[in-house]
């Protein structure tokens, strides 16, 4: 079965990644290698390398559904980053821990925010099992950040939102890049903050609908 996940891995990059404008050695040698379907739960493991989101976890009376985003634009996304060897890198939403253990191989070292206990203690179990040592896991809201480590080089948002808050963006170095999808379904558009000088500025780049994270989500006000 590892041969066949090899196959899989392979058949991913070059079928769902480079066919997609993913043309980053550094992040498609990383995609290449970190093994997908460790981070996928139970009987799911079979469909890790499908070009579709995969739920890693079932929505709760006080949670909704969470998902591993889809091999195609999460690429684009760390594309979009420009992430170095030398970044300091917070994986916001790092659900079971892939997005972490991706950039762990990218950049310097990762701590990847997880609301969920249940998924923070998968992540935290399954890098240290596979050896990733440069990548932490830590509890927290996601809106919050993690402002104790903070700035980070990097922010990625895992998952689409209705706006970035200015908590994460504060917690940009200067220089440093957040990349998130901003907006739901069609409406959605990868979107680069770039922080130079304490201010932000925005570069929309491309459409992208993924599942929404729903600590991002703005709740409708109610209208007379």
């Amino acid at each position: 079965m590892t041969s066949d996940y090899a196959t899989q891995r392979r058949k991913m990059v070059d079928g769902q990644l480079r066919t997609t404008d993913v043309s980053d050695v550094a992040v498609l040698d990383a995609m290449s290698r970190v093994a997908r379907e460790e981070f996928v739960p139970g009987r799911r493991k079979a469909l890790a390398y499908i070009d579709e989101d995969i739920e890693i976890a079932a929505a709760r009376k006080d949670a909704a559904a969470r998902y591993l985003m889809e091999p195609s634009p999460f690429g684009k996304l760390l594309q979009l980053a420009d992430i170095r060897p030398g970044d300091f890198i917070l994986d916001v939403g790092t659900g079971t821990g892939y997005p972490a253990a991706i950039l762990s191989q990218i950049g310097s070292s990762v701590i990847g925010l997880e609301s969920d206990s249940d998924l923070a203690a998968a992540a935290t179990e399954t890098l240290n099992r596979l050896g990733f040592d440069n990548v932490a896991i830590v509890e927290g809201p996601l809106g919050e950040g993690y402002p104790s480590e903070a700035p980070f080089d990097v922010i990625v948002i895992e998952g689409a939102v209705d706006e970035v808050p200015a908590s994460l963006l504060d917690q940009l170095k200067d220089g440093g890049r957040l990349v998130a999808v901003v907006g739901q379904g069609n409406a959605g558009r990868a979107t680069l903050f770039l922080k130079e000088n304490g201010n932000v500025a925005t570069r929309r780049a491309f459409n992208c609908a993924i599942r929404p994270l729903a600590a991002f989500l703005q709740v409708p006000s109610f209208q007379f």
